[in-house]
């Protein structure tokens, strides 16, 4: 099949179906319709498959009219960033850095629990200011159906700020979006869902700079010693807790693998280190390791 000549919306909008489940191909016209009726949009982006797939189909049905803007701050892994910024460029979008401090906000750092409420507060309040600025029509989140059933407190900071949710109100549940990204070819279709860094502090402790860049520094050392794709830091004083897949539990849990730990955290800040034995309990519930779950864009 031949895309229209031209390079207007109606050829914008050109994208082959073959192989899409009929379901999610009648969500994803229902989503083209909401995005080429919200006029010049800033998009949240942060990198993740939601809104990775939210800014490529928000750039393809509205051009240079769709803009990413990534909130650059201590809770987002440098890795993360660069990572986010690479993928705009290859998908040819535009994507802008915004710097956020989110964690002067007292409310952020006391982490009482609506600390994603602060956060994403201080994001789309610096994003409504942008689009006032620049004259950008509609503000543009990746909240999918999944996200219904949790507390979210960054949801209710969305609403409040009036920020729409064209994934959300096509009917698009993590895994159907995940579907379609492999079907675009997103290179992230398969990526483990990432909280930001300061998930990984419990609640009532205090969230500081301090502390998040402990935990970026010692995921991103057990990823390049152990190889491991998934790992969660999470961080209790002086104690460690390890979270990785439950395929590598057993391999980091050897005694000289646990020694290494100990070592290499030690040198980060942390004098206590143990590795959970249940693992890393994923709130996305599609599983890394069963990728024929999307075999062919189809869900089975």
């Amino acid at each position: 099949m031949t895309p229209p000549k031209g390079t207007g919306v109606a050829a914008r909008l050109f994208s082959p179906t073959k192989g899409l489940d009929p379901a999610i191909a009648e969500k994803r016209s229902r989503l083209e319709a909401i995005l080429a009726g919200l006029g010049r949009t800033l998009v949240a982006y942060s990198g993740g498959v939601d809104s990775s797939l939210l800014l490529s189909e928000a750039g393809r049905v509205l051009g240079p009219d769709a803009v990413g803007v990534i909130a650059r701050s201590a809770s987002l892994p440098a890795e993360e960033y660069r990572d986010a910024v690479a993928l705009g460029d290859e998908r040819g979008i535009e994507v802008r850095t915004l710097e956020t401090r989110e964690i002067e906000r007292e409310g952020y750092r006391a982490n009482a629990g609506d600390r994603c409420y602060h956060c994403k507060a201080e994001l789309f309040e610096r994003l409504e200011a942008l689009c006032r600025d620049e004259e950008f029509d509609s503000l543009a989140y990746g909240a999918v159906t999944d996200d219904l059933g949790d507390v979210r407190p960054g949801m209710k900071a969305a609403e409040d700020y009036r920020v729409r949710a064209p994934l959300l109100e096509s009917g698009f549940s993590k895994l159907e979006v995940r579907v379609l990204a492999r079907h675009v070819g997103l290179r992230v279709w398969d990526k483990p869902q990432s909280a930001c860094l300061a998930s990984r502090i419990p609640v009532g402790s205090e969230v500081t700079e301090a502390k998040l860049n402990q935990v970026e520094r010692a995921e991103a050392w057990i990823r390049e010693t152990f190889g491991v794709r998934v790992v969660r830091v999470r961080h209790d004083g002086a104690r460690a807790r390890v979270e990785v897949s439950p395929s590598d539990v057993t391999r980091l849990s050897r005694e000289d693998s646990v020694d290494a730990l100990q070592r290499g955290l030690l040198g980060i800040g942390f004098t206590q280190v143990t590795v959970d034995p249940r693992g890393y309990r994923r709130a996305d519930p599609y599983p890394i390791e069963s990728k024929e779950i999307v075999a062919n864009g189809q869900r089975e």
